[in-house]
C-alpha cells in the first residue's frame, strides 16, 4: 500500500481520521457538533467535521457510508461517494440522510462516514467513429443473468 502525505487542519475536538485495522481502506470520520443533531425520517442534513485537507495533485478524497449505520439505523450518504477534489480548501462536511422510519440522533464525536484517499488519472478525450469489439459489447443492466 502506498503512503501519501496529506496536510490537515483539525478544528474539531476529536482525533484525526484513522484506520480501524491494518488493512482498512477507509478511515472513520467523526461529527464535530456543539450540540446533538436529530435527523428525522427521510431528512437530509449537512454535518460538519472540523477537518480541512490539502490533497496532493492527482488525488481525491471519497466519503462513503459506514455499513453499521446503514444497516442498523438507515443512515447513509446522499451523494455516495462524496468527492473532495485536490483544490478544495473548505471544511469537510457530510450530507447524511435518514432512510429509516425513526429519528436518529448524531452526537459530537460520532463516527459518521469513512474517508478513502485515492489517486486518479486525468483524461484526454480521443474522438473516434468506432470502438473496439469485446465479448460483452453493449450488454449491461443485468445482461449476464439473474444470479
Amino acid at each position: 500500500m502506498e503512503n501519501v502525505e496529506v496536510k490537515i487542519i483539525n478544528r474539531s475536538r476529536h482525533e484525526l481520521p484513522e484506520y480501524a485495522t491494518l488493512l482498512s481502506a477507509g478511515m472513520d470520520v467523526r461529527a464535530s457538533l456543539d450540540e446533538p443533531m436529530v435527523i428525522q425520517p427521510m431528512e437530509r442534513v449537512l454535518v460538519p467535521t472540523g477537518l480541512y485537507i490539502q490533497l496532493p495533485q492527482g488525488y481525491e478524497c471519497q466519503l462513503r457510508p459506514r455499513s453499521g449505520l446503514a444497516l442498523k439505523h438507515g443512515i447513509t450518504l446522499v451523494n455516495t461517494p462524496g468527492t473532495i477534489d485536490a483544490d478544495y480548501r473548505g471544511e469537510i462536511r457530510v450530507i447524511l440522510i435518514n432512510l429509516s422510519k425513526e429519528a436518529f440522533v448524531i452526537n459530537d464525536g460520532e463516527r459518521i462516514c469513512q474517508m478513502v484517499v485515492a489517486g486518479y488519472a486525468g483524461v484526454s478525450w480521443l474522438p473516434v467513429e468506432t470502438l473496439d469489439d469485446t465479448e460483452r459489447g453493449a450488454g449491461g443492466f443485468g445482461h449476464t443473468g439473474v444470479n
